[in-house]
């Protein structure tokens, strides 16, 4: 019979024959004890077999890939995340009412206090910012030494998912409730799922994305444990909600029922990997993986259970620097129908292991800017990881003949990128162990931009599934060599960065086609994933928000301006009395009382049922006449005293401000009610003009000059 031993790193298998030598009876299940038997061992290809000379047994020694190189055994990978040093104010409640209400404006902007500018933004908690704690002198510093200093500014610009959806090209989330088709579903990543691996504990994981989801009208997740004994591969991934499952695994990648123990960065990588994830592909099914610590044996085996788990993919937002034992890892990234994605590190010019394999789609980051109208600009965000690997060979897609690739001597890394910097960066819901109710930070690093292409990927699967077409896999092949090498669909499918730079390097710098800081560039979701799916997008209609301006009781008329592919049907809401909307776009109001009123116009898509909303700010100002001036030209004679009368009023009733200019020398007024007396105790020969300003309280005025004549004696 034959029995396997899993131990950290070995496979052993035992082979017994009838009798067996004392020291091999606890491996076939006899006594324990010990022998001094003579043994000998030969190498094979894949193999160390151990003969025993005394009994008719071997002990074989089977290299499935799994073992793990000495080297790396005892590495420790970091999180890969930057916080603002700022903690926001909580988010408006617009997109809770009209998911994609955000995305037609700017990012919000909030100053950094100036006693936490110069706080290091690597790996930065919100404990850290809340207390303060770790100022300029103690800031985090980099694997070289040196501070990984916050960059210049102290403004932070945060993005909502409905920003982000917007400014990348990503098809708009339906309206709350609404039915969707199965290609509208796969579009949002229905059926797939997506493995996010972290290390350690975050306990408020899922009511960390409830508050994201209830703050931005997002789809919102159920959550549950994934429990010793839980039968693997896992079954199909529902299409029609999502879940979030959360497995514990011990240092070997087994399910167990313990979770790890908390550590307040890597919560918060795993509440920003969660989160955004979802927000790219927020019908997908998301399993986090938390393994037991950071060392790369417990991430490596944690990638390897997701293997087990079924077809997916695998976000990683942690790395550290590669080393020679790098290649021979790349059996943990080759699992049937999975695709690996991982940041590239967040300290500047740099290579790193996961996302230096070649088998790993490696994120960059970049610093985005995106106003609510028009196309995002994005440059190299400073600190994002990229360069060429000391160790691993340049694959075969990165042929030189793709622009902006030349001759590489080895890997290139990254291969594509996403907004990184936190100072351009994205809310996260952090939950502090023993809180009741979340924070909100600006969260970057290229931890944030990793999560957000395996949402992509996962769109790009569900969209294939639908198809009847195998699932991307690994992306390589497809991003190189069927849309980079074709300048029409690279266009289509990519913002390619050509500014920016993360380090003072010869090929640090973003430039035209390929380079290392941003690879391929960002994603045009609306094209890269009609080409990775070979299925057109569905986008919904886009209604223009705009203000309306008009009087009290005269009629009302005006056009939505609605941009759709197909015929719309129309509604209003939070509309006032008598306003209504025609079958062609067109509100009227017949009889408009005085105020002010927000109206969301909704239209819906004939064809495919998706809809889009647009607000229109409309003020009535009341039929108000202007005030009314009434006096009578002034005459008098030198050295008489003179007095004269001005009254003024407002028809509406409203405060009113008064000004007089041409003020001969020694005429004083006094103010009685609504009436000005005009007193010259000893006028002067000549003639003059009093100018009269009368403007009331809705900005309507009046003006009148008044002559005065003083005769000589």
């Amino acid at each position: 019979m034959k029995t396997t031993i899993q131990s950290r790193h070995t496979r052993l298998t035992i082979a017994c024959a009838a009798t067996l030598a004392a020291f091999m009876l606890s491996g076939c299940g006899g006594g324990g004890g010990s022998s001094e038997t003579g043994v000998e061992a030969s190498a094979g290809e894949g193999s160390v077999q151990f003969e025993i000379a005394a009994e008719e047994a071997t002990l074989t020694l089977v290299d499935d890939g799994s073992t793990m190189p000495a080297l790396a055994a005892d590495a420790v990978a970091q999180p890969l995340f930057h916080l603002a040093p700022v903690v926001l104010d909580e988010p408006d409640l617009d997109d809770a009412l009209d998911n994609t209400a955000s995305g037609r404006r700017a990012p919000h902007a909030q100053r950094v206090p100036a006693g936490l500018a110069g706080l290091s933004s690597e790996r930065l908690t919100l404990q850290d910012i809340e207390s303060g704690r770790m100022q300029i002198a103690s800031a985090s510093t980099a694997e070289d030494g040196t501070a990984s200093a916050l960059a210049t500014g102290t403004v932070a610009k945060t993005y909502t998912p409905a920003q982000i959806r917007a400014a990348y090209g990503l098809p708009a989330l339906p309206v709350a409730g609404a039915s969707l088709t199965a290609a509208q579903a796969a579009q949002l990543g229905a059926g797939q799922t997506i493995y996010i691996v972290d290390a350690m504990h975050n306990p408020n994981a899922a009511a960390e994305l409830a508050a994201f989801n209830k703050t931005f009208g997002l789809p919102g997740c159920s959550s549950q444990l994934l429990p010793v004994g839980t039968g693997l591969p896992l079954a199909a991934a529902p299409k029609d909600n999502c879940v979030l499952s959360i497995a514990y695994t011990t240092t070997s990648g087994a399910l167990t029922n313990t979770a790890p123990a908390y550590n307040a960065g890597w919560a918060t990588e795993i509440a920003l990997d969660v989160q955004w994830a979802h927000a790219i592909a927020p019908l997908a099914r998301i399993v986090l993986i938390e393994a037991p610590d950071p060392s790369v044996n417990s991430l490596t085996n944690a990638v390897r259970l997701a293997n087990q788990m079924g077809p997916g993919v695998v976000s990683m937002s942690f790395g550290l620097a590669e080393a020679s034992w790098t290649t021979q890892l790349d059996s943990a990234f080759a699992g049937t129908g999975m695709s690996y994605l991982a940041a590239t590190g967040d300290s500047g010019a740099a290579v790193s292991w996961p996302s230096v394999s070649s088998r790993v789609l490696a994120v960059g980051g970049t610093s985005l800017s995106y106003t609510g109208t028009g196309s995002r600009s994005e440059v190299a965000w400073t600190k994002t990881g990229g360069g060429i690997s000391a160790f691993v060979a340049t694959p075969t897609y990165q042929s030189s003949a793709l622009p902006g690739v030349g001759s590489l001597t080895r890997r290139g890394v990254a291969d594509v990128a996403f907004n990184a910097d936190p100072m351009t960066g994205q809310y996260v819901a952090v939950i502090k162990p023993g809180a009741t109710t979340q924070s909100w930070v600006s969260a970057g690093g290229t931890s944030i931009s990793a999560p957000q292409w395996a949402g992509l990927i996962a769109a790009a699967n569900a969209m294939r599934v639908l198809a009847g077409k195998p699932v991307v896999g690994s992306a390589h092949a497809t991003l190189y060599g069927q849309i980079a090498a074709v300048p029409g669909t690279y266009a289509a499918a990519f913002a390619d960065i050509n500014a920016g730079s993360n380090g003072s390097c010869t090929i640090c710098t973003a430039r035209t086609g390929y380079d290392v800081p941003t690879g391929l560039g960002t994603p045009n979701v609306s094209g890269l994933l009609g080409t990775l799916s070979g299925a057109s997008i569905s986008t919904p209609p886009v209604v223009s928000s705009a203000g309306v301006s008009g009087k009290a009781g005269s009629a009302l008329s005006f056009s939505v301006i609605v941009s759709a592919a197909n015929p719309v049907t129309y509604a209003l809401g939070g509309a006032p009395a008598g306003m209504t909307i025609s079958s062609t776009g067109v509100i009227s109001w017949a009889k408009p009382v005085a105020g002010s009123f927000t109206v969301t116009v909704t239209a819906k898509d004939s064809k495919t049922g998706l809809s889009g909303q647009g607000s229109y700010v409309i003020t009535i100002t009341s039929a108000a006449l202007p005030p009314v001036i009434k006096a009578s030209a002034m005459t008098g004679v030198a050295g008489r005293a003179l007095a004269g009368t001005i009254t003024v009023s407002d028809p509406g009733g409203y405060a009113m401000s008064i000004s007089i200019s041409g003020v001969p020398a020694g005429m004083t007024f006094s103010l009685r009610g609504q009436t000005i007396t005009a007193t010259w105790a000893r006028p002067v020969t000549g003639k003059y003009t009093l100018n009269i300003t009368v403007t009331d309280a809705i900005g309507l005025s009046t003006k009148l000059a008044l002559p005065i004549t003083i005769n000589a004696k």
